[in-house]
């Protein structure tokens, strides 16, 4: 009895085993896939807010950089009786810009057109929600890629206030860089980061020219415009024989330090995600806007005897401006580099050059914006790593090819010449026709009497001090 009862277990346990196991073990697998379908699930969603959550904070970042960063930094370097109607200007476009965005500037530069720019599918913002644009960023909602984009198109226009600071009419500003927006701004955005602009190197355009975070759309167009401005304007009265010195340098430091602050905003988000390329370009900006103030401060230092305060914010500044289009695609040596040349070239094309020439350039808007950003585009175009941003590949095997002249790629140099090319054919152009066109119809400048009293009195009714006996 007892060796048939055994025999009958041991046949029961290997039915058991041979059918049983099998359905335990399907079960097992199922359960640890549909784990491993909720971890990834779980991983995207953290990539997403994680993703999102510094993009809002780097358009929060931008956003300081007009206000109250270049507010303060211009407001300092005029003249007491306009100190408000600088901060004003910067202010105005915070908000005039934002609601000219809203209705069809982020169409312009963003929506499908032709190459040079965008079309009206997203008038009113229509079709810009919460779902990801892969074409753009594809782990962050629609509208915040659009409303970081905002914060670039509102500081650019408030660049070109510098050159004509203390004598242009504060409707002419604000009709006129209104009217540039559009006219300039946008389709150069589009251009360089829109769907099929024609140098969007990222999507494939005729002329991909590398500007990872504006050099071209942001600093060559404003600080071109603004030449274009300070010639067409003319000098302000009694200049250059008049003194007109800077009549709060404190302001400037504390705005010249918010703008380095809020650059790291302006450049690492624009890798658009909070990965390494965010770090590349965070690392980047510190180290060349450091060798740059530190560039521009020892030639002054040479060529006057002492160091200011005004070049060492104005140096940094520059390599700011310079670091711009190469902060996501340079190594941190490359880095220095380009921030100790900018330093120097932007000292001398302040100094020297505006010298040489004679233009009312009132706070050197092109000599920091425009020629540190021509300077840094093509800068990029020389030191671009593929290491750092394999953003070309071989269409057949995909492979990583070289991205500048220091990989071998001496094609990427004429690529570069050319996005400055139109860069500046567009700003000059535009602004030309646009000043014109402001000029006949409303007037741009303020009169001599008005000029003298100055800005604040006599365009806001105010006045930035009041020195009571």
């Amino acid at each position: 009895m007892r060796p048939r009862f055994v025999k009958l277990s041991f046949f029961a346990f290997s039915g058991f085993l041979l059918c049983g196991l099998p359905a335990l073990a399907q079960s097992a697998s199922g359960a640890t896939a549909s784990q491993m379908t909720q971890l990834q699930t779980q991983i995207a969603n953290a990539q997403t807010s994680g993703d999102n959550g510094w993009m809002l904070v780097s358009a929060a970042l931008v956003l300081m950089m007009t206000g109250p960063g270049l507010a303060l930094f211009y407001s300092g370097l005029v003249r007491k009786k306009n100190v408000l109607a600088t901060m004003m200007q910067s202010f105005m476009m915070m908000c005039i810009v934002t609601l000219l965005w809203g209705i069809v500037g982020y169409s312009l530069a963003f929506g499908s057109g032709t190459s040079f720019i965008g079309g009206f599918q997203h008038l009113f913002l229509r079709g810009v929600g919460l779902v990801p644009d892969p074409a753009y960023a594809g782990t962050i909602p629609a509208q915040t890629y659009m409303i970081y984009q905002l914060m670039f198109a509102i500081i650019t226009p408030a660049l070109i206030t510098g050159a004509f600071a203390e004598r242009m009419k504060f409707s002419a500003m604000a009709v006129f860089l209104t009217l540039w927006s559009l006219v300039v701004y946008s389709p150069m955005a589009h251009m360089v980061w829109g769907k099929g602009g024609l140098l969007n190197a990222a999507a494939g355009g005729a002329i991909p020219c590398l500007d990872f975070a504006g050099g071209t759309v942001v600093h060559i167009t404003s600080g071109v415009s603004a030449l274009v401005c300070a010639l067409y304007l003319g000098k302000r009265v009694g200049y250059p024989k008049e003194p007109t010195p800077p009549h709060s340098l404190v302001l400037s430091v504390v705005g010249a330090c918010l703008l380095w602050v809020g650059w790291f905003g302006f450049n690492a988000g624009s890798a658009l995600n909070a990965g390494t390329l965010a770090t590349s370009a965070f690392v980047n900006t510190q180290f060349a806007t450091a060798t740059a103030a530190l560039g521009w401060v020892a030639v002054e230092w040479w060529r006057t005897g002492k160091p200011t305060v005004l070049g060492g914010i104005s140096g940094a500044v520059a390599g700011l401006v310079a670091i711009t289009p190469a902060a996501g695609f340079v190594e941190p040596m490359s880095a220095f580099v380009i921030g100790a040349l900018a330093g120097v070239f932007c000292f001398f094309m302040v100094t020297t050059v505006k010298s040489i020439f004679g233009y009312d350039d009132s706070l050197d808007a092109f000599g920091v914006h425009g020629a540190g950003g021509t300077l840094g585009a093509i800068l990029t175009g020389v030191f671009a790593s593929s290491a750092i941003n394999p953003i070309f590949k071989d269409a057949k095997t995909g492979a990583t090819l070289p991205s500048g002249v220091i990989e071998g790629n001496w094609h990427q140099l004429l690529n570069q010449f050319g996005g400055v090319a139109i860069a500046w054919g567009l700003s000059i152009v535009g602004t030309l026709i646009l000043l014109k066109l402001v000029d006949v119809t409303i007037g741009l400048r303020v009169t001599p009497d008005e000029e003298r009293e100055g800005l604040d009195i006599t365009q806001h009714g105010e006045e930035g001090y009041e020195f009571v006996a």
